[in-house]
């Protein structure tokens, strides 16, 4: 089970045996339950995870209407690093969508992290990286694609997992509402 955690660590750094001691020591393994949110509106963001087992969903809530803005999953990195960069109020919301087992670190172990393992820095620039790219390619899909492009994009970033979320999560994800969702994926199932 640790061996998720240091696979998924080394996709981005190695790790020698020594550093893969001191990850063991500084995260914790936990399950959630579906429904069970890890970070909610307000609160401040202290932790960092890695999924093993499940799915997350990031949601904002705007008068009342959740709108889903990404999804994480197996072997992915979740966190709101803007709230726990800043140390500031999320606005999002991190919620697992089924039962989820995660191995989480605390943000002053995360640090500990940088300055004890080899090319611990260079791993948190990493993963920044890869958030800032995900967050820039979300934000122009959200204003140059149609709904039927965004749902296209979805399938091909989230093909594995699409029979896991919910269809009223993926319409949220795409920005309609279902009854517009089911019409899109009629339309494309009748051009095939």
């Amino acid at each position: 089970m640790s061996d998720v955690l240091l696979s998924a660590i080394q996709q981005y750094i190695p790790l020698s045996a020594k550093d893969a001691e001191v990850v063991l020591s500084l995260f914790k393994r936990k399950t959630i339950e579906k429904g069970d949110y890890l970070l909610k509106e307000g609160e401040i963001c202290r932790q960092l995870y890695l999924i093993e087992k499940g799915l997350l969903r990031y949601f904002i809530n705007d008068d009342g209407r959740d709108i889903t803005h990404f999804f994480a999953a197996e072997n992915d990195f979740a966190c709101n690093y803007e709230s726990l960069l800043k140390s500031s109020p999320s606005r999002k919301n991190i919620q697992a969508i089924e039962e989820t087992t995660i191995w989480t670190i605390s943000q002053s172990d995360l640090d500990l992290f940088y300055k004890q393992i080899e090319q611990g820095e260079r791993f948190g620039r990493l993963l920044m990286e890869k958030e800032l790219l995900n967050t820039i390619s979300r934000f122009l899909e959200h204003y140059t694609h149609s709904p039927e492009q965004r749902y296209q994009d979805f399938l091909t970033q989230f093909s594995a997992l699409q029979q896991r979320i919910p269809q009223y999560y993926i319409a949220s994800y795409v920005g309609v509402q279902p009854p517009s969702l089911s019409r899109i994926r009629k339309r494309m199932a009748n051009l095939s």
